[in-house]
């Protein structure tokens, strides 16, 4: 067995010590012994990786006065006490002021083994929970473009090199990954920031609708056109125009988008007066508008008069290793929306980020966050990694992901060990690196940080 998590024990009874010591070890733990409390306070702080086993009669400081000078410097640190048979009423008053348990003596060593490997497996959620938390606070100048993974951070570069260009730009990504996002930050970091954002979804408008919004239009334009309206390019001059699912742009439309694109100019419906635009466009795509086939009826010089930077967003089953900062993220901020207490990445949180297909990307993880906070989400069910992998996508695709899946549970059950985890997985190094490059997953977000 490995464990990030150290054992503090403190015990003025040198040969007790000894024994216990010994079961401990046997048993896979790593110990640290002190024969007294002082010198175990000595070596204790916020956050350190560890559980702590103390004898309560001791001479000196005793192990309730030990107890209560950890719960005022961590009060998550599992504190076991040991216990005489005298000390029980005392050991059950220390657990409702919040020891984590008692073990009273003569003990079976089974008795204290799985006493400690459940507070291990607390501080490690305890641990983890903060260290997101620190995390997404950190990330705060990229959010909510949050990620640690290779794919993300070349994302964000990318962005900041382009954003102070007027290039324009295509955006391509799943529904749900976060397009408007991008579009957002590229206006945000440019120096067109002080003019508007102009955000158009061209699936969401009827064809008799859209030109209108975009163009503008003057009264009497048509049926309807009582006063003049000033459209979308030219609201975004001096800004960004947004322009997504830019496929279901009609086909006319896209031939005065193109116009407009090439010519920097814009034509209101019901007048000949050409008005010059200043704006960059951004459009997002969730289709391979480079692949013919896909692209169906959309003009292909519009696409090659966007397409003059792609950035692509990885969709998060391809940047696993990004969910549970992002699920800290979004729960930190539901929680405090709805005024409620962060909830913690339990285990079973954690089996359902890991194992879950998430279809609808950042999205849909935002609102399962915002569902857990509220508790509206029943607790997911255990479940193997097949029967959780299963539920979506071609054969090859689940295959992918269940071996992602094997991969991330192999290197967090070895704490990051390469030679462990390749044991485990019982494969060539080189084999294993490049399945890590594949899977986007960084070894040393699982390696033994204690």
């Amino acid at each position: 067995m490995s464990n990030a998590i150290e054992i503090i024990l403190v015990d003025d009874d040198a040969a007790l010590r000894r024994a216990t010591r010994q079961t401990l070890e046997l048993a896979g733990f790593p110990v640290r012994d002190f024969a007294s409390a002082g010198e175990a306070l000595a070596v204790l702080s916020a956050d350190l990786e560890a559980v702590v086993i103390s004898d309560i009669r001791m001479a000196g400081m005793d192990g309730l006065e030990l107890f209560a000078r950890i719960r005022a410097l961590d009060p998550d640190l599992p504190v076991l006490l040991i216990t005489g048979h005298g000390d029980i009423t005392m050991a059950v008053r220390a657990m409702q002021d919040g020891a984590y348990d008692f073990i009273a003596k003569p003990f079976a060593a089974d008795r204290l083994v799985q006493s400690v490997a459940r507070a291990i497996e607390k501080r490690r959620l305890v641990i983890e929970n903060r260290r997101l938390r620190q995390t997404a606070e950190a990330s705060r100048d990229d959010l909510p473009l949050i990620g640690q993974t290779p794919a993300m951070e070349h994302l964000r570069q990318t962005l900041r090199q382009i954003a102070d260009t007027d290039i324009d730009v295509l955006v391509a990504g799943e529904t749900g990954s976060g397009k408007e996002v991008v579009a957002t930050l590229l206006h945000r970091w440019s120096r067109r920031r002080s003019g508007n954002f102009v955000a158009l979804n061209c699936g969401a408008l009827p064809e008799t609708v859209i030109e209108s919004e975009l163009f503008g239009h003057e009264a009497g334009a048509f049926t309807g056109a009582q006063k003049k309206r000033i459209g979308r390019i030219e609201h975004a001059s001096g800004g960004t125009l947004f322009l997504d699912e830019i496929e279901s742009m009609p086909l006319a439309t896209q031939v005065k988008m193109l116009r407009v694109l090439e010519m920097r100019e814009v034509s209101p419906l019901g007048t000949n007066e050409i008005r010059p635009v200043d704006l960059r466009v951004v459009a997002a795509a969730k289709i391979d508008l480079g692949n013919p086939a896909e692209r169906g009826d959309f003009r292909e010089d519009l696409y090659y008069r966007l397409n003059v930077v792609t950035v692509s967003i990885p969709p998060l089953r391809e940047r696993r290793a990004d969910i549970p900062l992002l699920f800290a993220h979004f729960a930190t901020r539901a929680a405090e929306r709805f005024k409620r207490e962060p909830p913690a990445l339990t285990d079973a949180i954690r089996r359902h980020l890991d194992s879950h297909a998430w279809p609808g990307n950042v999205r849909e993880l935002a609102h399962y966050a915002e569902r857990t906070v509220l508790g509206i989400t029943p607790p997911p069910q255990p479940a193997s990694d097949t029967q959780s992998l299963d539920q979506h996508g071609t054969l090859p695709e689940r295959v992918e992901r269940f071996e992602g899946t094997v991969i991330r549970n192999a290197l967090r059950d070895n704490d990051g060990d390469v030679r462990r985890t390749l044991e485990a997985l019982g494969i060539p190094r080189k084999t294993f690196y490049d399945k890590l490059q594949r899977h986007g997953i960084t070894r040393n977000d699982y390696a033994d940080q204690g």
